[in-house]
């Protein structure tokens, strides 16, 4: 295979920045060793993006933590990472550490994995800074470049620095991230699905910010993705695995035109088109064997439409196709043709109209409103919503992350009470949501017992949320009681004291019990029990 990376990797030789050679990973299960990744080679240049793509336990994640010396107990990794001359798995832990951020930076797929939640944003990148002589900068100017790297990130509100990260959205904590990454000026940045648990709009912002900082600091840029889409918009070349190996080396373009290898080609097929319905969804029967299992045939023999007895009869490696381009299918000169004209019969791919609305409801809603509050903040999620699903009906709920998806979603399965319209304790809802019973019959989507019986379902999850570590979720769960007693009590006369003491005994920091005593609500004060 040395001869195919030297074949993909000529133009840009002199560039240079890492050079994987041989790479196999091995995990230590009992008494045996289980293979996750089998000699893979790449390369990387300074100002170059590189994509590995390939599905889930493909071995994508672990071959980045291998790169960095990251791998779990038990995992060990062999062979050969070139990095400006020096075999990284030779070097002692103590060095690795001072590469790691220096010279190697990485970002995963949910920040929270990276980000402390109990330390301020600012301080995740200060304490990463150091001067030209490597000892570390004041603390005025920790806290001023910190600034100065968020707004590079494109957080250009300086308060930013002096929040936690569970104060933040999902798209602003991945930016904290990506400036945290990139806090040492390093050469090379590992970003692990980076944009994979965004919504669309947010994914689209992050993704042009890797690409820029990338471009503007020459750095090498590794994208580990499951997303050919991804892969295409942000890389020079893709790197193919699945089940441990390389199956297709090739510049973005090349593959997006013309996939030359099978799975590849299976991978583009199931990205469903967004401009219609498809009768039947392509997709790549099975799942991904263990490279064990497979280390004498093709790793996707058993999956792939065109396999034959040669695709089984040993282990098929890379062989270069074109310059700078290398496919693992043994049977690629006999099937291309067939390969082509299947990517454009998908292409015309039979399509459904969509259903008449049924006429019979299971749930509506009519103009549903939601509005939590904190302290004085008010925050309207849901503001005159109104929908309706039917019977054998797929609704698609799609928006922002903040535009009430989430929201309206637990308002349907009762997990949220709607808004009552004035903010009165005895006032009528705010928006009538109504569910359909297993008899036919219409039940309203809030109030009594049955409300009750909900929350008390719900509450389960809620503390085992709020015995967790996660600052995020014991300040969720507080806040939520928190403003529930502000929006049906501050009108009722209740003193903000007595809600401070009823909210500490809804938490069990206190023996208080009951009504606060001045809110004549009994029903929804059972409801507060259940929810504790």
């Amino acid at each position: 295979m040395s001869r195919i990376l030297a074949e993909t990797t000529q133009e840009t030789a002199r560039d240079l920045l890492l050079q994987v050679r041989d790479l196999t990973i091995r995990a230590r299960i009992g008494a045996h060793d289980r293979t996750i990744v089998s000699d893979v080679e790449l390369s990387l240049a300074a100002g170059e993006t590189i994509g590995i793509v390939g599905e889930s336990g493909s071995g994508k994640s672990m071959t980045a933590r291998a790169l960095m010396g990251l791998l779990p107990h038990g995992v060990t990794a062999t062979g050969i990472v070139d990095y400006g001359g020096r075999d990284l798995f030779k070097l002692p832990e103590r060095t690795m550490r001072s590469l790691r951020g220096s010279e190697i930076g990485l970002v995963f797929q949910d920040p929270f994995t990276m980000l402390n939640p109990l330390r301020r944003c600012g301080r995740h990148i200060d304490e990463l800074l150091r001067n030209q002589d490597g000892g570390r900068l004041r603390r005025a100017e920790r806290h001023a470049e910190a600034v100065r790297r968020l707004a590079e990130v494109g957080i250009r509100d300086a308060t930013v620095a002096n929040r936690y990260p569970f104060e933040l959205s999902g798209g602003m904590r991945q930016r904290v991230g990506i400036a945290a990454a990139l806090a040492r000026d390093p050469k090379i940045l590992i970003a692990d699905e980076p944009s994979t648990a965004l919504d669309v709009t947010t994914q689209r912002e992050i993704l042009a910010l890797l690409k820029s900082l990338q471009e503007s600091r020459r750095m090498g840029l590794i994208m580990i993705t499951h997303d050919l889409r991804v892969a295409f918009a942000m890389c020079d070349r893709i790197y193919v695995l699945y089940a441990g190996a390389l199956l297709e080396v090739a510049p973005a373009a090349e593959i997006e035109a013309e996939p030359l290898h099978p799975y590849t080609l299976g991978l583009l097929l199931s990205e469903p088109p967004g401009d219609r319905r498809l009768l039947v969804l392509p997709s790549i029967e099975g799942t991904v064997p263990e490279p064990d299992d497979v280390e004498e045939q093709c790793p996707f023999a058993a999956r792939c439409t065109w396999s034959s007895g040669v695709c089984v009869a040993g282990p098929t490696p890379l062989r270069p196709l074109a310059p700078a381009r290398a496919s693992a299918c043994v049977r690629i000169d006999e099937i291309r043709s067939e390969m082509s004209e299947r990517r454009r019969a998908a292409s015309g791919a039979e399509h459904v109209q969509l259903p008449p609305a049924s006429a019979s409801a299971l749930v509506q809603g009519a103009d549903v409103r939601k509005v939590f509050v904190s302290g004085e903040r008010r925050v309207t999620a849901l503001d005159g919503v109104s929908f309706e699903i039917g019977e054998n009906e797929s609704v698609g709920l799609v928006g922002e992350s903040g535009s009430g998806k989430t929201t309206l979603g637990r308002c349907i399965v009762g997990l949220e009470t709607p808004t009552p319209a004035c903010g009165v304790c005895n006032a009528e809802a705010g928006g009538a949501l109504r569910r359909r019973t297993a008899a036919g019959g219409d039940r309203p989507g809030a109030g009594g017992e049955a409300e009750a019986a909900r929350l008390r379902r719900a509450g389960l999850g809620a503390r085992r949320l709020g015995t967790g570590s996660d600052p995020q979720s014991l300040r969720r769960a507080a806040e939520r009681i928190r403003d529930e007693l502000h929006v049906h009590h501050a009108r009722s006369g209740c003193r903000a004291s007595d809600r401070r003491a009823r909210l500490r005994a809804l938490q069990g920091r206190s023996r208080g019990g009951g009504p606060c005593g001045r809110c004549s609500q009994p029903a929804r004060a059972r409801l507060y029990e259940a929810a504790g």
